[in-house]
């Protein structure tokens, strides 16, 4: 049976819908779950509303997010991707992504960018509407950029070697008799011992998803165009000249932690997901059409994390992420001489106009007593706050040189907004 693909952008409203569509419920929905420092949240990645007066004729409402997921389990499926200019260009949220990975504080963020429902049946789509397999790439190279630069974690690791004329470690004598003893190898002993290098399963495990990224990259256009990209690439290949890609995915259950190598947690986690993708088979990356599973991409985490890339690089350290203070928690605190709350919001309403509910929920963080005793202000002043947000058209490429409080929110006090100009490609 031939599955019929819908196919939309971020944000998108019809009216009504060509398509003939019939649900058990007025509303039919998808929703992103997350989960966030142990609160559980949904937002609706999609809606479907029935039209009144009509059985079959819905409206249909994009949300925050792109992905691929069923409409109608194996025969409607809908592919929303990300949202286009009034000049027809489309938001580039690779570069998003690869630029806020230069931050150290993203890779815990990471978790809460994506969703994929392994479980679900899969999608055929073609690859260049595939929009998982390169965002789990770019965020898998960046983490290694990090790792590689501290350096890859040395551990004990087992090995076993048919050793000529020694024996180290314990025997294995079963292999040694049928291998050496029964071929006349009388000098050849099979062993099993414990080396300290590079090479460990964690390592292994690396490398092998790296070898399927290498053989993914030349067929996704959007990444080879990416010189960024491929230098970030040709930093990490050389960094695990030394370490085998042989390994079983059943012999790293669970790496141990370390607080020196945190960025291997999430790492490992990708690399699986990375072959996961593939199904294990290194053939699935250069295919016209792939199969996927459903998956969402939050594109309002995504870009509160490129916000905070472009507040690093021009703030560093003075930039706080995620602040929690008496059950809020805060975007961002700057502790500079603007000394002010900072907000992200992925909504154009900020062009010409405001959202009132933002306002009086920034207003509220800043007169929290935490955040004046962090920011060392005296409770006789009030706090600035910023919101940050898209504008294609008329925004900042970077935030290095701009005055965040150039542009003061009509009929309101010390709030202040500024416009950022989102990467994208024709």
């Amino acid at each position: 049976m031939s599955v019929e693909l819908l196919s939309y952008r971020e944000h998108d409203y019809i009216e009504q819908i060509s398509e003939d569509i019939c649900f058990s419920q007025d509303i039919h929905e998808v929703y992103f779950k997350k989960e966030h420092r142990g609160f559980d949240s949904s937002l609706p990645c999609f809606t479907f509303k029935k039209k009144e007066g009509n059985e079959n004729k819905y409206s249909f409402k994009a949300g925050y997010f792109i992905g691929v997921d069923w409409v109608v389990p194996k025969r409607m499926a809908l592919n929303i991707a990300p949202k286009l200019n009034n000049d027809n260009k489309e938001i580039d949220y690779i570069a998003m992504l690869f630029s806020s990975l230069r931050h150290k504080e993203v890779a815990k963020e990471i978790n809460e960018l994506f969703d994929v429902k392994w479980d679900d049946p899969v999608i055929e789509i073609e690859q260049k509407q595939d929009l998982l397999t390169p965002f789990l790439v770019v965020e898998f190279l960046g983490l290694l950029k990090q790792i590689v630069r501290k350096g890859l974690k040395k551990s004990y690791y087992k090995v076993e070697k048919n050793l000529h004329s020694r024996v180290k470690g314990k025997i294995q004598i079963g292999k040694t008799i049928k291998h050496n003893l029964m071929q006349n190898k009388n000098l050849h002993t099979y062993c099993t011992y414990n080396e300290f290098g590079l090479d460990n399963i964690e390592n292994r495990l690396l490398k092998k998803a790296l070898s399927f990224v290498k053989r993914y990259l030349p067929n996704y256009t959007k990444l080879t165009d990416n010189i960024e990209l491929q230098n970030t690439f040709n930093f990490i290949n050389p960094a695990f000249h030394s370490v085998s890609d042989v390994i079983e995915l059943n012999e790293i259950k669970q790496s141990k932690k370390n607080a020196f190598y945190k960025e291997y947690e999430p790492a490992i986690r990708l690399a699986k997901l990375i072959l996961k993708r593939f199904g294990y088979n290194i053939s699935n990356t250069v295919k016209d059409k792939v199969q996927t599973p459903p998956f969402w991409i939050d594109m309002s985490k995504l870009f509160e994390l490129y916000v905070l890339g472009l507040l690093k690089d021009r703030f560093q350290n003075q930039v706080q992420f995620q602040c929690r203070f008496n059950g809020n928690e805060i975007d961002y605190l700057l502790k500079d001489n603007y000394n002010m709350v900072i907000d992200a919001k992925y909504k154009s309403i900020y062009i010409h106009g405001m959202h009132n509910e933002d306002i009086r929920q920034l207003s509220g963080y800043a007169r929290l007593e935490k955040v004046y005793e962090y920011l060392g202000i005296d409770k006789k002043n009030i706090i600035d706050c910023l919101i940050i947000y898209p504008d294609q058209d008329n925004g900042h490429d970077k935030l290095n040189d701009v005055d965040l409080k150039a542009v003061e929110i009509d009929h309101y006090f010390n709030i202040y907004k500024v416009g950022l100009k989102l990467p994208h490609i024709e």
